[in-house]
């Protein structure tokens, strides 16, 4: 029996080389020309590519392109605007805070309350004073109508003196022709008495006739004596010698009635009632029809009763009256004042920030509370390079793009003023360039920039924002003061002299106690 021996199996060789070499060899080979086309397609679709590329940034930068050849801009730039203060004007105790940090308010809005108490006690302590006053002046009037009155007495008084000085005068005249009267009486009573002596001596007629003869002789002569006795008697109740040197004894000075004693004193008198009420006395060297002439003609129809009305509120006493009472509505109207101060009310529309204050809190005038910055009095400081000023003006329309809305947004503006001076000059500590080394640096100037389009309800500003300005120095300015560097002099009101005040224009005139108008805060204010 034979064995059989085991059956061995050689693997075959392995096929060294990369995968699927089998399959690509078994492809078949690409036809020709078809290699060639696959390769000249890829360089067209890439310039392709880079074309429209090419076109898109140049579509994109050509605005930028164009504008920095027709602006220049700044990134030192930002937004500005007023602040108001709000502070008391009176002292006391805070009651109420009625805002927030933050808050919107609007002009004349309640932000704080003090105790209006005190205020009130001062209201009506100044109103019982103006009562007095007024009462003070009434009783002032009554007692000037009362001198007028004795004034108009005295003015009868003095033409009672006048009037009584002409009837001396008639009465001495009358006595005068009574004393005429009564010498020729005695003369005829003589002469008969002298015929009667020399018929008794021829025994003519009898002794009892020649007796009778004497006694009407002597009763003419007794009564001749009593005549000049009243004539004397009158011409010295007129101030007059018994008998004169000269002339006539009926002859008296042509202005008696102006010069007598008794009218003299009556014009004294009436003088001086007439100083009570505010009137300078009258000359000692004026007659009485003088003085009399001159207070007439105080009244274009000579009425002396209007004069004398018209003298009530001119005299010192009413005057007087009338200034206390001024002074006590002017307390009153302060202490009103002051009782409305207690309400702090904002002076412009805007935010409320930095509050400081709370209920309860003693607060004095002029203490800062709060502050209230406007919304709408809105500008952009730009700080430009000096060699970057020459061309600008007041007037170029301005492109200002704020960080806040980045490209989304931009706001218009135009120049409207230069700042007199650099921001180096005008720092709290100038630099000093005459002592030490000195490095040129490119100094910057702040120039104010207005916006046109600003709407805080839609796009808010804040200050201190960020702003990249283009000035488009190439077109021509517009609007006010356009093409200037300098704004113009500006029509204020100016200083009043001694003894004037402000009109409502603003300007000076005597007598007027109107106040000069007071600027708005865009006027007026400045920004902080």
């Amino acid at each position: 029996m034979s064995a059989e021996s085991p059956r061995t199996e050689t693997p075959a060789p392995e096929i060294i080389g990369p995968p699927n070499a089998t399959e690509e060899s078994a492809r078949p080979a690409p036809a020709k020309g078809e290699g060639a086309r696959g390769g000249s397609r890829r360089p067209v679709l890439m310039w392709g590519v880079g074309l429209v590329g090419l076109v898109a940034a140049a579509n994109y930068l050509a605005p930028s392109i164009s504008r920095a050849f027709r602006t220049v801009s700044t990134d030192d730039a930002y937004i500005n605007g007023h602040v108001t203060m709000v502070a008391p004007r009176v002292q006391g105790q805070v009651l109420r805070v009625l805002v927030d940090d933050n808050m919107r308010v609007s002009k004349g809005d309640l932000l704080v309350e003090l105790d209006r108490e005190p205020y009130q006690v001062q209201v009506d302590i100044q109103k019982a004073a103006v009562h007095n006053a007024e009462t003070g002046l009434v009783a002032a009037e009554a007692e000037v109508r009362a001198a007028l009155g004795k004034v108009r007495s005295l003015r009868w008084k003095l033409q009672t003196s006048i009037e009584q000085v002409d009837n001396q005068v008639a009465l001495l005249r009358a006595r005068v022709a009574a004393l005429r009267s009564r010498e020729a009486t005695r003369d005829r009573a003589r002469a008969d008495f002298n015929r009667a002596r020399m018929l008794f001596e021829r025994s003519a007629i009898s002794r009892e006739e020649l007796d009778q003869r004497r006694e009407a002789e002597r009763i003419a002569d007794a009564l001749a004596q009593e005549a000049v006795e009243e004539v004397s008697e009158a011409r010295v109740s007129l101030g007059l010698p018994p008998k004169p040197e000269k002339g006539d004894l009926a002859d008296v000075p042509p202005e008696i009635n102006q010069t007598f004693s008794g009218v003299r004193q009556a014009l004294a008198d009436l003088a001086q009632s007439v100083a009570q009420v505010g009137l300078p006395l009258t000359s000692t060297k004026r007659t009485p029809k003088e003085a009399i002439e001159e207070f007439v003609r105080r009244d274009k129809d000579g009425d002396i009763d209007r004069i004398l009305e018209q003298i009530v509120p001119q005299s010192p006493a009413v005057r007087q009256a009338q200034a206390r009472l001024m002074q006590a509505r002017r307390d009153l109207a302060k202490a009103e004042l002051d009782e409305r101060y207690c309400d702090v009310v904002s002076e412009i529309d805007g935010v409320v920030t930095r509050r400081n204050v709370n209920p309860g809190n003693n607060v004095q005038p002029g203490q800062g509370l709060m502050a209230v910055r406007s919304t709408t009095e809105i500008w952009v400081d730009a700080n430009f390079k000096e060699t970057q000023l020459a061309d600008l003006r007041i007037g170029q329309r301005v492109d200002c793009e704020v960080d806040m809305y980045g490209h989304r947004q931009s706001f218009e503006g135009r120049i409207t003023g230069f700042t007199m001076g650099t921001g180096q000059t005008l720092s709290l500590l100038p630099p000093q360039n005459a002592t030490g080394n000195f490095v040129k640096v490119v100094q910057r100037l702040p120039v104010r920039i207005e916006l046109t389009n600003y709407d805080p309800a839609k796009s808010p500003l804040f200050v201190g924002l960020s702003v990249v300005p283009y000035v488009y120095y190439k077109e021509p300015p517009a609007g006010p003061h356009a093409g200037d560097v300098l704004q113009p002099i500006r029509e204020l009101p100016k200083r009043p002299a001694a003894g004037e005040s402000l009109s409502a224009d603003g300007r000076g005139s005597p007598g007027e106690p109107n106040a000069p108008p007071r600027p708005t805060p865009g006027e007026a204010g400045r920004p902080l």
